[in-house]
């Protein structure tokens, strides 16, 4: 290659993933997720049971949220820790888990930096909740690093093709992520997680799964995310007035092919891979 052609060539920069993190607090930090994550409770359910989870073991929830795979975890008399980086989250968590007087101990904790020391669990999960981490490879690889040889990882992610990955999709044409940035919905193919687990892992499988989201209407499962849901509730505020009606337009658009209800209601199949990986 000729040296003007080499200083013609566009350069990649590298996504400040720091910058991207702190826009990423601040979309969780808004509306309260927690109403939108009580409704997914049965996914945190049925990964603990993927995991065989057995009385007295020690699990971290990473990126909790306001506590599914956490309380699902505690209901079966494990030692649970919950961490997320929005303390708001945590506090949610703290209000479940006091109402069914189970003990958990709640920690503000960085998915990418996470403050224990190494094989210091027998499982770690995360629903819905590590995916959205900005630096993959990093939060990849601290899961990994706080699990015990021969312990568990569980994982449910949201895949690009199911419902929530079309939607951040739909987003996007209207909002365009970070450059530079992968999507979170990759966490939601077998592929991603090799690539991710591969060195530490001794077996990963994964399984897609079906959540349905129940609502009153397309009109009531829009307005409780635009209303609740950090990610949705921020891009329709980044939209001048013609921008909102056209990313409306196409979230509705988005609900009704998905949508399996004929009754008015809304029944929408989201596809999430549910993953368990064995710590080498």
């Amino acid at each position: 290659m000729s040296t003007s052609a080499a200083l013609s060539k566009p350069v990649e920069t590298q996504p400040d993933l720091a910058a991207v993190k702190q826009r990423q607090h601040g979309a969780w930090s808004s509306g309260d997720y927690a109403v939108v994550g009580t409704t997914l409770q049965i996914v945190g359910e049925q990964l603990c049971e993927a995991l065989d989870l057995r009385s007295g073991a020690r699990v971290l929830d990473v990126a909790a949220g306001n506590g599914n795979a956490t309380l699902a975890a505690a209901r079966r008399w494990c030692e649970v820790t919950s961490t997320d980086y929005v303390p708001a989250l945590l506090e949610r968590g703290r209000e479940r888990a006091a109402a069914e007087r189970l003990t958990i101990e709640f920690r503000e904790a960085d998915a990418e930096a996470l403050p224990f020391a190494d094989a210091s669990f027998d499982t770690v999960t995360s629903t819905f909740g590590v995916m959205f981490t900005p630096d993959q490879d990093k939060a990849a690889s601290e899961l990994a690093r706080v699990c015990k040889p021969g312990g568990k990882i569980g994982l449910a992610n949201w895949t690009p093709q199911g419902f929530i990955g079309q939607l951040f999709k739909t987003i996007g044409r209207h909002l365009p992520p970070p450059s530079g940035v992968r999507s979170p919905a990759l966490w939601g193919t077998k592929a991603r997680l090799e690539e991710m687990f591969g060195r530490t892992a001794s077996e990963i499988v994964a399984e897609p799964r079906m959540f349905v989201f129940r609502y009153r209407s397309p009109e009531h499962w829009l307005e409780i995310f635009k209303s609740y849901y950090g990610p949705t509730l921020k891009a329709f505020a980044a939209l001048d007035a013609g921008g909102q009606v056209a990313l409306r337009r196409d979230v509705l658009a988005l609900l009704g092919e998905f949508n399996r209800a004929a009754d008015g209601t809304v029944a929408v199949h989201a596809e999430y891979l549910e993953a368990v990986i064995v710590r080498r």
